[in-house]
């Protein structure tokens, strides 16, 4: 595993994942504001749905990995598909006929 080079960056993966946790606490918030009825609990301090949500190095090195391998198999079960039809190059249509049953195994 150490020695093939990973196409996907670590930093470019955080990027991402801390896009998808913005969102998903700005979507938290707006549901938090839209229940009535409910008051915020008094003396309470820094709650842990304010706190910024980080990964660790060695987590976001598993999730380029994880993805790479994802990747690598997509494109080979697609390049079965694609040979059996006689064609040389993978398309969509390849890639979506292999996607359900690449999403339920991994």
């Amino acid at each position: 595993m150490e020695n093939r080079s990973n196409p996907f960056e670590p930093e470019v993966i955080d990027a991402i994942f801390k896009l998808v946790w913005t969102r998903k606490a700005r979507e938290r918030g707006k549901k938090e504001e839209t229940k009535e009825g409910m008051e915020p609990e008094a003396g309470v301090g820094t709650s842990k749905e304010s706190r910024a949500t980080t990964a660790k190095p060695n987590a976001l090195k598993l999730s380029c990995e994880l993805l790479r391998i994802f990747v690598t198999e997509a494109v080979q079960r697609a390049a079965i598909i694609a040979e059996a039809e006689g064609i040389e190059k993978i398309e969509a249509t390849h890639l979506e006929r292999i996607l359900p049953q690449l999403l339920l195994d991994f």
